[in-house]
């Protein structure tokens, strides 16, 4: 999988080549679907939510990576079955993930407990708003927001990168990186999300 789907379209840093080789993206894909474990498409995970396709989940990955080594904090915001937070397990010091739908909460933490990482708190709570005072090396959001999130933008560190989806009709990825007073805001990908759910 990775060689074919990612490396071929572009995902060149190794240590997300690594992560995405380590972490067996079958063990996260429901029993129906284990045959398809490997194609690069999103996939049904029940509760109208999908898992991302591989490339996508290391596209936006390698746009985040974090500026320093070490003590560096993530918040990804849709943890649907954890696949994605377990990528970011390794790549990140802490990784704080939100999920809105309790049930698909658990499941990520058992897929999590079950490949014994421990360095992810799964919230099962509505993470719109981040966490509001926190700030992060990198945010990623793995459902679309229907408008830009611009608040989010106020927990990111110096030197901070985030993305996530966002729009109604047309989605597209946006990628914002904070550098010193500045942010710099980019459309990166034309993309399909599931929408984000509030409360």
């Amino acid at each position: 999988m990775v060689q074919a789907q990612i490396v071929n379209r572009g995902i060149r840093d190794e240590t997300v080549l690594k992560a995405m080789s380590e972490i067996d993206r079958a063990l996260f894909v429901p029993p129906g679907y284990r045959s398809r474990a490997y194609e690069d498409g999103p996939l049904p995970i029940g509760y109208n939510q999908t898992i991302s396709q591989p490339y996508i989940v290391a596209f936006m990955t390698q746009k985040i990576l974090p500026a320093v080594d070490s003590d560096t904090h993530a918040l990804e915001l849709g943890a649907g079955c954890g696949y994605q937070s377990a990528i970011l397990s390794r790549i990140f010091s802490r990784v704080t993930s939100f999920e809105l739908v309790p049930e698909l909460a658990e499941t990520a933490r058992k897929h999590l407990e079950d490949l014994g990482i421990q360095n992810v708190e799964i919230v099962a709570a509505d993470g719109s708003s981040g966490i509001p005072g926190a700030k992060f090396e990198g945010i990623l959001g793995a459902a679309a927001f229907a408008h830009y999130p611009k608040h989010l933008e106020e927990q990111l560190k110096q030197g901070g990168k985030m993305v996530l989806p966002a729009g109604k009709d047309s989605q597209y990825l946006y990628l914002t990186e904070k550098k010193g007073t500045d942010l710099i805001r980019q459309k990166v990908l034309a993309v399909r999300f599931v929408p984000m759910v509030q409360k």
